[in-house]
């Protein structure tokens, strides 16, 4: 287990670390972006079809989006790592501290060292992961949204192993969940704790234990379950930020059904990112804590939920 204590940290250690007044993400531009190799289901065929214009316009569009509701700061891409985009992949942020990916295929782990270093200069404490312990930041792992509870999946890319060490960041209970679709490898793909005490999940991606620990969670009324269809149109990969939803193009009535439930909701074109197995939540990586990210604009929600 190795943290790594920021040099502009007082002697107490947590006086000095990072602390957000109001939502606040960390976003990279898609200068080097591409598919250069095959390691999940969805670059299958991808194989340099990305267009850099089309996919530079759509994150653009995003990030806009994005700083409209919060503030956002940019890692700068680097050439040879095409996967930085996709920048909520490696750490998990919370309190100031940063549980930092160790990346199971070697094509994504010369990012690690890149997020490392911005964050050591943001200030943040850092929660080392051991290269042989898998785990793939807000990928796999994802706070409810009071930040009381981790939720961490296992399957394809991370290790169980993974999930204990990370919540011992926070000293933060921290639930299981096994993936068995390889199609959803990432947590974020499938599963989405939201404002007002819902979840937006895809049932089918997990086995019939983990389905039973969500259920136990989360009421039948709070449970927002998508289809295969909204489910591979990245429908469960949304960014939400109190009462705001940001989600890639869905072409079925969800972004009403989530409307219906009080949230404001902004469908964004994001099918170049898509091509690399990634949409909205999967391009942004949250800085501040989940009581000040979720907590934006939940005023007009408290009479709805």
């Amino acid at each position: 287990m190795i943290t790594t204590l920021p040099a502009s940290s007082s002697a107490l250690g947590f006086a000095s670390l990072p602390h957000f007044n109001r939502p606040t993400y960390l976003m990279c531009p898609p200068e080097w972006y591409d598919v250069d190799y095959v390691i999940n289901p969805w670059m299958a065929g991808n194989l340099h079809q990305p267009s850099r214009d089309t996919a530079f316009m759509q994150w653009k569009n995003l990030y806009q989006e994005l700083q409209r509701i919060a503030d956002v700061r940019v890692l700068h891409a680097r050439e040879g790592s095409p996967d930085m985009v996709f920048v909520a992949h490696a750490a998990l942020v919370q309190h100031g501290i940063a549980a930092v990916s160790s990346f199971t295929h070697p094509q994504r782990q010369s990012e690690e060292q890149h997020l490392r270093q911005w964050l050591e200069d943001a200030g943040f404490l850092l929660w080392a992961t051991p290269r042989e312990t898998c785990f793939e930041g807000e990928g796999d792992a994802l706070f409810d949204a009071n930040g009381g509870h981790l939720w961490a999946a296992h399957g394809v890319r991370t290790c169980k192993i993974s999930h204990r060490h990370v919540a011992d960041a926070w000293h933060t209970p921290v639930t299981s969940l096994h993936l068995v679709d390889p199609r959803f490898y990432h947590l974020d793909l499938c599963f989405a704790p939201l404002s007002g005490g819902y979840l937006l999940y895809f049932p089918e991606a997990f086995d019939a234990a983990s389905r039973v620990k969500i259920e136990a969670a989360y009421s039948a009324d709070k449970r927002i379950a998508v289809s295969e269809l909204e489910a591979t149109q990245f429908g469960c990969n949304v960014i939400n930020i109190g009462r705001d939803i940001l989600m890639g193009a869905v072409t079925t009535d969800l972004a009403k059904r989530l409307m219906e439930r009080g949230f404001d909701v902004a469908e964004l074109e994001l099918s170049e990112f898509q091509r690399g197995g990634g949409s909205a939540k999967a391009l942004a990586l949250r800085l501040s804590d989940m009581d000040v990210t979720h907590g934006a604009g939940t005023l007009g929600l408290a009479t709805q939920f």
